[in-house]
């Protein structure tokens, strides 16, 4: 196991990784739409989302991985009325075959956030 870390994403919030590779394949946390640069998270739920899935690229990115590489994502939504525009900015990030996917509505995402995704990618 190797343990995968940037500054081009945030630092873990607790006990974890960034990502961790393993039998190649890298099993990046969950992440928050926190800008790296300021600790702040955008406004609304399509500049969340593309926050978060900005953060996962550069862990995948660190790695020596694209986007392409994921195999299955797992997206948690604090309202699942927020899906679709969760969707329409998702998908500027893949292309087919697009990795499998879940998504959830929770009770409540860390720090208030509306979202946070995690991927799994494939070397």
């Amino acid at each position: 196991m190797k343990a995968i870390s940037t500054e081009k994403a945030p630092a873990a919030i607790g006990p974890y990784s960034q990502a961790i590779e393993a039998n190649g394949f890298v099993y990046a946390s969950g992440q928050l739409p926190i800008d790296p640069a300021t600790g702040e998270f955008p406004e609304g739920i399509k500049a969340q989302t593309r926050q978060s899935l900005t953060n996962a690229k550069a862990i995948l990115e660190a790695a020596g991985l694209s986007m392409k590489n994921v195999v299955k994502t797992t997206v948690l939504l604090a309202d699942i009325a927020d899906f679709g525009a969760m969707n329409e900015v998702y998908s500027e990030f893949f292309s087919e075959p697009f990795p499998a996917r879940s998504a959830f509505a929770v009770k409540s995402v860390p720090k208030g956030a509306l979202v946070e995704i995690e991927c799994i990618a494939a070397r």
